[in-house]
């Protein structure tokens, strides 16, 4: 009979494997790289895991008594954040629930099938979490004179924000369905906002637990355009300046700007976790590709650009969403003709952009393991090929498959490279008995950017609709789990189901719980359920404690001019029962 496992064995194997890699070797692969702000050498786990072999399965966290099944407390099938007002700057409170849908698409449900269920799988999906150095010098803020939402007044809160969604994680009392254990987490990409090695030190940190000091620059002061005194912005700090969110209702709050940029210390996850690659991950700005020097040099320098002129912000907008800036040479022309606009600022070199290579080796970095397991699951074979795309065993029954599909030629859709299709199609037929998860961070819809890979120009690129046929070749193949577009949207493709979930940096900042169960009736189904970070639903503005900035970051963005507001989805995207054929 299918089942849930436990691994803890296996987790304590690939431990002891791990200790045993010799460090020099390690670093041989990665290239000898050192990082700054924390990240470190690479330490790896061994195994063959680029040329598709399977790493251990996640342990398990030791669970609490199994809760009464099924529950709702802690998730939006209880209350969901709702707001209070009608007009202005409205304040958000206890909502209600979203009640759960039942989709028949794909296989008709049939009676009695709760009483029968089996689980199978049991784990947390968090993406775009979007952890953003605000004061970074390559931030593109001055387009919100082009697009409202070109910059969001919350961008400061976000490591506040995700510290918060790890203590909701950690007090779920297990699968809100089954009450089976959550056997891990996942991330789909977009860990970081503008590939900056700082970032990246605070989303590992924030996952595997740890201090944080949200700060970069001057080490006792805000320095980004929250303080810049233009109108442009929210100023929160400054009680006399009507910018343009004060005039909608945005608050004075004195001390915002300090408690944003203080310390605070994440418990990191109780469970193990692992990594998915994304545009803002990969590219700066999520967007340029190609390395170019000037704009890394930029990034750690001590000039940042608070403002640009209509025109010049519009094509600067235009480049990056029709594409036409792939590797950021219009914008480095902008920003050498503005060098006489610009403003000094704390130069830091935490703030360089980090390679592939530096990405999987922080991830493989110790002190960054937590529950683990140690990668991640990117191992010292990721470094060896540079390749960011692994495979990893969720149960006996299930396999777990994670895609990388950035376009390191620039441009934030994505695609995917001849040799990762190929070795995607030897992995799922090697497992074509097993049931299979796909993970990736670009949807099928948002994968038509075709530029070759610089460092493999011969490895011709496939999109969405090319992948789409090969996971619907496979049967086994049960859904497709992603993030990207900030939107709840769940989308049947003939055998399979294709899972978007909501961003944690815009409204309504959710994550998902998914349970794949056996109805051992013929029929198998996904069971989805979206929940809140710990904050509080009520902000009180004299509150800027960390659950207090948590509380903000939820109400700010919902808040936020320009702000889509379909991004919650409509009922069938949101708490689902997806049923499929066995």
């Amino acid at each position: 009979m299918p089942r849930l496992r436990s691994v803890a064995n296996a987790a304590n194997a690939a431990a002891a494997a791990a200790r045993k890699v010799d460090r020099r070797t390690l670093l041989a692969a990665a290239g000898g790289l050192s990082l700054s702000a924390g990240i470190g050498c690479a330490l790896g786990l061994g195994g063959s895991e680029a040329a598709g072999a399977t790493a251990p399965a996640a342990g398990s966290r030791k669970a609490p008594p199994p809760p009464p099944a099924p529950y709702t407390a802690g998730t939006t099938l209880d209350t969901v954040a709702a707001p209070t007002g009608r007009e202005g700057y409205r304040r958000l409170g206890r909502g209600p629930a979203w009640q759960r849908t039942v989709r028949a698409e794909l296989a008709a449900p049939h009676r009695g099938r709760a009483g029968r269920r089996t689980a199978l799988a049991a784990f947390v999906q968090l993406t775009d979490l979007h952890l953003a150095d605000v004061q970074h010098p390559l931030r593109l803020e001055y387009l919100r004179r082009h697009v409202t939402n070109g910059w969001r007044p919350h961008e400061a809160l976000t490591v506040a924000g995700a510290v918060s969604l790890v203590e909701r994680v950690n007090a779920l009392r297990g699968a809100p369905v089954t009450g089976a254990p959550l056997q891990f987490v996942m991330t789909t990409g977009d860990n970081t906002d503008n590939n900056a090695r700082c970032e990246l030190d605070w989303f590992l940190t924030t996952m595997s637990g740890g201090a944080i000091t949200p700060n970069t620059g001057d080490p006792h002061r805000y320095e980004g355009v929250q303080d810049s005194g233009l109108a442009l912005y929210w100023q929160p700090q400054d009680a006399a300046l009507r910018d343009a969110d004060k005039q909608l209702g945005f608050p004075h709050l004195p001390g915002f700007l300090d408690a944003a940029i203080r310390g605070l210390r994440s418990p990191g996850l109780d469970l193990p976790w692992y990594s998915t690659v994304g545009n803002h991950d990969a590219l700066a700005g999520g967007c340029y590709g190609g390395g170019d020097s000037y704009l890394a040099e930029f990034a750690v320098g001590d000039r940042k650009l608070f403002s640009l002129p209509g025109a010049e912000t519009k094509a600067v907008y235009n480049g990056i969403h029709q594409a036409t800036d792939p590797t950021g040479g219009l914008l480095e022309q902008v920003l050498r003709g503005q060098a006489r606009h610009m403003r000094t600022v704390t130069p830091d070199a935490s703030r360089a952009p980090f390679t592939a290579a530096e990405y999987v080796a922080a991830h493989l970095d110790p002190a960054h393991r937590g529950p683990g397991p140690l990668g991640h699951g990117y191992t010292a074979d990721n470094l060896a090929s540079g390749t960011r795309y692994y495979t990893f065993r969720v149960s006996d029954d299930v396999l777990g498959i994670s895609l990388d599909t950035t376009d390191p030629g620039g441009a934030y859709e994505g695609s995917i490279g001849g040799e990762q299709l190929a070795w995607l199609e030897r992995t799922l037929k090697a497992n074509r008995d097993t049931y299979t998860l796909v993970f990736s961070h670009h949807t099928s819809a948002s994968m038509g950017n075709l530029r070759p890979d610089p460092a493999r120009p011969h490895d011709t690129r496939h999109g969405g609709a090319e992948l789409l046929d090969l996971l619907g070749r496979h049967p086994r193949v049960l859904a497709w789990i992603n993030g990207h577009s900030h939107r709840n949207e769940i989308t049947p493709h003939g055998t399979f189901w294709e899972v978007t979930t909501a961003s944690h940096v815009d409204y309504p900042q959710l994550a998902r719980v998914i349970e794949l169960v056996d109805n051992r009736d013929g029929t198998l189904s996904l069971l989805t359920t979206l929940v809140e970070s710990a904050a509080p639903h009520r902000t009180d503005f004299a509150d800027l404690s960390a659950p207090g900035l948590a509380a903000l970051y939820r109400e700010l963005a919902f808040n936020a001019p320009g702000g889509r507001t379909d991004l919650a989805g409509d009922p069938g995207d949101r708490n689902t029962e997806l049923v499929l054929r066995a």
